[in-house]
């Protein structure tokens, strides 16, 4: 999905306004252009306040509820409306289905009535492994569906609404000191404790999320990565058919081949001709940087990739076709001092060998390129070769003599 990311802590407030100055951006060219690639826009909701239908389908009262009923016409008004099933209500979750969300916040301040009657809520250590529990719970049915958790919603809110009745009110589960308005609490410590519960439950999630289920889900996004970049083509030479991710996912797009395309296809290969540049991770390309920054200088994931081909489609024969690097547009002085390039192939030939050794099928290395050349995507000369080639005033080589004076030792 990947890939997934740490669970959230929402600490932002109400109040944020008036912390922060206010922002006049005139800008006539104000639109949705100017923010970057992968910035989101969307809108925020919440179960408890959308979903109405407080008494239906076995959902039972939160703090909230009881809450509520306390003021005339309370009851009429949350109970009486029905907008819609929302995903995760207050620790009982009573419909496993889930819209593809970007972010699911998992408290949202309606603890269960039973919790805050049994042992009070968050003033006990105890709903640490209750909020845990549940937790684990939306971890499970969610994860492949969530792309970000949060832990709670504004906890400043409600620990100060719900403990102190202080400058955000009264609210839910109504402690405080001021017994005009609580019947009971401790605003000189109840807060604190509140708080300190709430962050050692935060924690304990993010600590189950990290060691159960983080590297589950980033295993899974790199799988179906992995076959819908590299299985879509070998899978169906080796197996016969497309990998299973992209026939769970495409559906019906992705065509089906017949009995007489199936023997066709099955097995069409002598060898594997394999082009390795870089490796990626949540997007971004990982390894020491080179002159390009989606070719990142990683010998590991040609590794990786060889071991992975051996043990998925049954050890095939395999040539390196392809794999090079590039220093960016250097002066021609600096490029042919060519160190960067021996590091690259030193450590990219010393991969292979090591796969090699585990029994990988590998039988041939070729460097791109042999000339620095016309790269397609980027209509322009990229110096990917052994030798430069250059059209500042003619055509000319220049040998890089650190790369042939050179051996991999």
């Amino acid at each position: 999905m990947a890939a997934l990311q740490v669970v959230l802590f929402l600490i932002c407030s109400s109040f944020a306004s008036a912390v922060f100055a206010a922002t006049n951006d005139t800008s006539p060219h104000f639109n949705r252009t100017i923010f970057p690639e992968g910035f989101v826009f969307g809108a925020s909701a919440s179960a408890y306040q959308y979903e109405g239908a407080a008494s239906e389908e076995g959902r039972r009262p939160s703090i909230w509820d009881t809450y509520t009923h306390k003021f005339p016409g309370g009851r009429e008004v949350y109970e009486g409306y029905r907008l819609g099933r929302f995903q995760i209500v207050h620790f009982l979750v009573t419909d496993i289905t889930l819209y593809n969300s970007i972010c699911v916040t998992i408290f949202h301040w309606d603890l269960p009535q039973s919790l805050e009657d049994e042992y009070l809520g968050f003033l006990s250590p105890r709903i640490i492994d209750d909020y845990k529990d549940f937790a684990e719970l939306c971890f499970k049915e969610f994860g492949d569906r969530v792309k970000h958790w949060a832990t709670f919603n504004e906890p400043y809110i409600f620990t100060s609404g719900g403990y102190d009745g202080g400058a955000t009110g009264n609210a839910p589960p109504g402690r405080c000191s001021n017994r005009s308005i609580c019947a009971e609490g401790n605003s000189a410590t109840e807060p604190y404790i509140v708080g300190h519960h709430m962050l050692i439950a935060h924690a304990t999630a993010v600590k189950l999320y990290k060691e159960k289920y983080q590297s589950r889900l980033d295993v899974k996004a790199a799988q179906r990565a992995l076959d819908f970049m590299y299985g879509w083509f070998i899978h169906p030479i080796v197996y016969g058919d497309y990998p299973r991710t992209m026939r769970s996912i495409v559906g019906d797009r992705l065509p089906k081949f017949t009995k007489e395309e199936e023997a066709l296809v099955k097995g069409s290969l002598d060898y594997l001709g394999v082009n390795y540049y870089t490796a990626v991770a949540n997007g971004v390309s990982i390894g020491k940087p080179t002159g390009v920054s989606y070719f990142n200088d990683y010998p590991k994931g040609l590794h990786d990739l060889l071991v992975y081909t051996k043990e998925k489609y049954r050890n095939p024969t395999i040539y390196i076709l392809e794999t090079g690097m590039t220093d960016g547009d250097k002066e021609t002085k600096y490029a042919i001092d060519d160190v960067g390039r021996v590091s690259f192939y030193n450590g990219h030939i010393r991969a292979v060998h090591r796969a090699m050794k585990q029994g990988v099928n590998v039988k041939g290395f070729f460097a791109w390129s042999l000339l620095d050349n016309f790269e397609w995507h980027q209509v322009t000369l990229y110096d990917l070769g052994f030798a430069i080639l250059t059209t500042r005033i003619t055509l000319q080589e220049f040998p890089k003599s650190q790369l042939f004076g050179s051996r991999i030792s």
